[in-house]
């Protein structure tokens, strides 16, 4: 029988993320596969799915109130966003779940309807990754790989 590897803890061990803040979240496709379109001549072109993902991030707020969206990017098999809570008691991974279900169900509706691109077992990977902006210069730095991100895609570390 195959050990399994134990999973490695993401989040702060002590640190409540259904409190005020800045939040820089990134979630990967699974298997890193390029499903929600490409980049050309330095900037992200959304496909369909792409645009869904786009639309259903923008229609989160109408979900939980309590979060401000700020920047993000969609890239060819990642999703970047910052985004801030405020006055919740909804934790960042109730989020993020939910976010992920909904693009999940979606995604699928286009695989019959539209046929978009399969994926295996799961959409999305387990988790994501987060970093609490802590201060003014990172928020700055954040926002600046944000929106140099597709530029820099031959450099990404989810570079396929």
């Amino acid at each position: 029988m195959e050990k399994l590897s134990k999973r490695v803890k993401l989040r702060l061990k002590y640190y409540d993320y259904s409190q005020n803040g800045l939040y820089f979240i990134t979630i990967c496709q699974k298997d890193m596969l390029c499903l929600f379109g490409s980049i050309s001549n330095d900037l992200m072109k959304l496909n369909n799915a792409g645009k869904m993902i786009r639309n259903q991030w923008n229609q989160i707020i109408q979900r939980f109130p309590a979060l401000n969206l700020h920047e993000f990017v969609i890239m060819p098999n990642h999703f970047h966003v910052i985004f801030e809570l405020h006055n919740s008691s909804i934790a960042l991974s109730e989020i993020i779940g939910a976010f992920k279900s909904v693009t999940t169900n979606e995604y699928i509706k286009g695989v019959k309807q539209y046929n978009w691109k399969r994926f295996d077992k799961q959409l999305w990977q387990r988790s994501f990754y987060d970093k609490i902006i802590r201060n003014d210069d990172f928020h700055q730095k954040v926002i600046e790989y944000i929106n140099y991100n597709p530029a820099k895609w031959c450099d990404d570390k989810y570079y396929k």
